[in-house]
């Protein structure tokens, strides 16, 4: 059945494509030998990329949506309650049946399993390290708590008695990037950091320092609604300067002396918000490519549809169980390669039933209610 185009943005669906495809090729470097060669070590990149284009993208989506309802509604708890209703529909019903497959799984193999009960509250890790059981949760928990602070401080904010309520939506929106980002010089001041798992563990994956990597993409939205001319008119040159700051990022860091090593102030404070900010210049490109011109495209879509799937199953439950009985260490090269065919088939398969049987209908109760 040919897709539901008009309803959809192809630019948007392309970067979410994009996203899930960088992180699923980082975790496929689990399969062959490490190695500091440019390939692997540019997919060890895509993966932290890849979330963090998925992170702009869930701002610039719940930052249209809750815009739009702050200013033209009477935003009212009914309103906050109705947004969180939707997202919940859209992320809870997955993410607790993944995690109860990741608790059985990991009960049957005999894995040990710390602090269970604060994956269902999402506060695994809310402040502290991102622990070792279903790592890629560390995001979902990101967003879980964004969805409750921006409606609920929209809210409170929105009972004062200022009229203009686009500036009080920006204010929001940049006194929270800024309490956020103000974590991160805390963390510096208290943190010896110089390399990039430890990085990695106790700032990039703890909520209390990256929320405002979502915020980045609400920002995005206001933006785009209030500057609606300049989004279009310059979104040229807006890609070209997000490109150009993640080819530096990519690039430039190391003849700059900007390593974790010889720089941790860069990287503990402003590394990841510049690299929020670059794939926010690409959105007035992307957001603005609406059709698909080709039904070679449409796979795109599919890809875009399956993504939040994809990121749930393809790593712990997926690639954790073939590694279980297929040790990957013992086989050749072309072996290697065809363990990943076998990998990705499976992955693309299961989640496309997981979105087609569960997730859909899911969200397809959502919009009855």
């Amino acid at each position: 059945m040919e897709p539901n185009l008009k309803e959809r943005i192809f630019g948007l669906d392309a970067l979410r494509a994009t996203a899930i495809l960088m992180v699923v090729s980082s975790h496929v470097l689990w399969i062959y030998p490490k190695s500091n060669a440019f390939i692997p070590t540019l997919f060890e990149l895509f993966g932290f990329w890849g979330v963090e284009l998925f992170f702009v993208l869930s701002g610039f989506l719940i930052g249209s949506i809750l815009y739009k309802k702050f200013i033209n509604e009477n935003f009212t708890l009914k309103s906050v309650f109705h947004f969180l209703k939707r997202r919940w529909f859209r992320t809870l019903p997955n993410y607790y049946l993944v995690l109860i497959l990741n608790i059985l799984i990991a009960f049957f193999l005999g894995f040990s399993i710390e602090n269970t009960g604060s994956y269902f509250l999402f506060l695994q890790n809310f402040a502290s390290k991102s622990p070792a059981f279903f790592p890629e949760s560390w995001s979902l928990s990101i967003e879980e708590y964004t969805y409750l602070l921006l409606p609920f401080s929209l809210f409170f904010v929105g009972l004062s008695k200022i009229k203009n309520k686009s500036k009080l939506f920006l204010f929001v929106i940049v006194a929270l990037i800024f309490v956020f980002w103000m974590n991160k010089f805390y963390y510096h001041s208290q943190h010896k950091i110089s390399n990039l798992s430890e990085w990695n563990l106790s700032l990039k994956s703890v909520l209390i320092y990256r929320i405002d990597a979502i915020l980045f993409g609400v920002l995005a939205a206001w933006f785009s609604f209030n500057y609606s001319s300049i989004w279009k008119q310059f979104k040229g040159v807006f890609a070209l300067i997000g490109f150009a700051i993640l080819f530096f990022l990519m690039f430039g860091l190391i003849p700059m002396n900007l390593t974790i090593e010889q720089n941790p102030f860069f990287w503990n404070v402003l590394y990841l918000p510049i690299t929020s900010v670059a794939f926010a210049f690409l959105l007035p490109f992307f957001s603005e490519w609406k059709t698909y011109a080709n039904p070679v495209l449409y796979p795109v879509e599919l890809i875009s549809k399956i993504s939040y799937s994809i990121y749930l199953l393809h790593y712990s439950i997926i690639l954790q169980l073939l590694k279980v009985f297929m040790d990957t260490t013992q086989m050749s090269t072309t072996e290697r390669h065809f363990f990943t065919l076998i990998y990705l088939t499976i992955t693309f398969l299961l989640s496309y039933i997981l979105y087609r049987f569960y997730e859909k209908p899911m969200m397809n109760l959502r919009d009855k209610r």
